[in-house]
């Protein structure tokens, strides 16, 4: 506890930087799995080349990638930058298949009644299709964040400061206490974000909160 009294302003540092680095790169990972993952759900002749190639993105290795893409963005390998990018890519990685897969669960009789109803296009896609897959995209969203929650951490090795820090901390200083405070806090962390995704499920179907009440 001495050690976490005296840490505590680096602690906080570390865990807003953590908190920042994992939301930026899966709020547009997803902003841009949703156009791919409707064009492979539109397009089934290419879905599996789209949804192949996005996931081939996922077998890099987390620090290879942190690594090269300095050399490709012509960043400092200090730079936060590169850790956005590439966690928008393994998020990109996992959703676009989650889209195309929301959007084929889709029946398609709602397809059609919004047909008959005069939607068209993106009208329908928005405000019909996209709103009924919202549980599946959801689904694979919390998977997305808990993982890059996780993968965060080996920036540290580079020396970019979030909570991974106070694992190479405690494995250098050989104190068990910054590896616990960095662990716990990773897994508060990934509830509070899961808890997040949940809440906004629920938010944005509520039709289907009626249904399990009735």
């Amino acid at each position: 506890m001495n050690w976490i009294s005296s840490n505590i302003d680096r602690i906080v540092s570390l865990t807003i930087s953590h908190t920042w680095l994992t939301l930026v790169p899966t709020i547009l990972g997803l902003l841009i799995a949703l156009p791919l993952g409707w064009w492979a759900h539109r397009f089934k002749k290419g879905q599996a080349a789209i949804v192949g190639t996005a996931g081939l993105l996922y077998t890099i290795p987390s620090l290879a990638l942190f690594i090269i893409l300095p050399v490709i963005l012509g960043t400092k390998i200090l730079d936060p930058l590169n850790i956005v990018v590439a966690l928008t890519l393994y998020t990109l990685a996992l959703l676009v298949r989650v889209v195309a897969d929301g959007l084929d669960s889709v029946p398609h009789d709602t397809v059609a009644a919004a047909e008959a109803m005069g939607y068209r296009g993106w009208q329908r896609l928005v405000l019909v299709e996209l709103p009924v897959a919202v549980p599946v995209i959801a689904a694979g969203l919390r998977v997305a964040v808990v993982s890059n929650v996780s993968i965060v951490t080996m920036a540290a090795l580079l020396g970019i400061p979030q909570l991974g820090s106070l694992f190479t901390q405690g494995f250098q200083l050989r104190l068990y206490v910054p590896l616990v405070t960095g662990i716990v806090l990773c897994v508060v962390l990934a509830v509070v974000f899961d808890g997040l995704i949940i809440w906004l499920n629920r938010l944005l179907t509520p039709w289907r909160q009626r249904t399990v009440t009735s």
